[in-house]
C-alpha cells in the first residue's frame, strides 16, 4: 500500500489514504456489514414493481400485497415523520440493537419490537422494521433512522404512506 500525497506533494499521514483505511474505515466496514446483514436478515431488496394480476379483496376492500415474503394490506396510510441518529450513535435502542450510521430501522411507540412496515416516500419505497421507541416530538408518528432516511431521500421532517405487515396490524386497522 502507498502512502497518500497531500496538495503540496508531500506524504500523507493524516490516516485518510482512502475511505476504508484506518480505525474509521474499520468502523465504516463494519456498520456497512452490519446494514447488509439486517437488509439480509429482514429480507430488503431492491423495491420491486407489482405488476399483472388481479389481486383477491379482502372483506374490507383492501388488497393484499405480498412483499419479500410480507403481506401489506393497502390502501397504504399516511403519518408524520422525522429522523434521528447522529449524537446517539453507539447508544442501544429500545430493541436490543446498537445504533449505527447505517443502521436501518423505525422507532415508533406503540408497535411491537420487529414489526415490519412498508414506508413510500415521494415514490420510493422501504421495508424496514421497529427497533426503537419514540418519536418525542408532537404530531408525527415515525421516527427513521438516517440509513432509513437515506433511502427514502427523506430531507427531515414530512408525511411518508406506510403500510404495517398483516401478521403484524392490529385488528380494525
Amino acid at each position: 500500500m502507498t502512502t497518500g500525497r497531500n496538495r503540496y506533494g508531500r506524504k500523507d499521514h493524516s490516516g485518510h489514504e482512502h475511505a476504508f483505511g484506518g480505525r474509521r474505515g474499520r468502523r465504516l466496514r463494519r456498520a456497512f456489514l452490519a446494514a447488509a446483514m439486517a437488509s439480509l436478515a429482514l429480507g430488503i431488496g431492491p423495491a420491486q414493481a407489482i405488476t399483472g394480476g388481479a389481486g383477491v379483496a379482502a372483506s374490507d376492500g383492501t388488497v393484499p400485497v405480498e412483499e419479500g415474503g410480507l403481506v401489506f394490506s393497502s390502501p397504504m396510510r399516511s403519518a408524520g415523520a422525522t429522523w434521528y441518529g447522529p449524537g446517539l450513535y453507539g447508544n442501544h435502542t429500545a430493541c436490543g440493537q446498537t445504533l449505527l450510521p447505517g443502521t436501518v430501522g423505525v422507532a415508533h411507540k406503540t408497535l411491537p419490537c420487529g414489526t415490519a412496515i412498508k414506508f413510500v416516500y415521494r415514490g420510493r419505497a422501504l421495508v424496514t422494521r421497529v427497533i426503537d421507541r419514540g418519536p418525542y416530538s408532537p404530531g408525527n408518528a415515525f421516527d427513521l433512522t438516517n440509513g432509513a432516511r437515506r433511502v427514502l431521500g427523506f430531507e427531515g421532517v414530512g408525511q411518508v404512506r406506510y403500510a404495517v405487515a398483516q401478521q403484524f396490524a392490529r385488528p380494525g386497522r
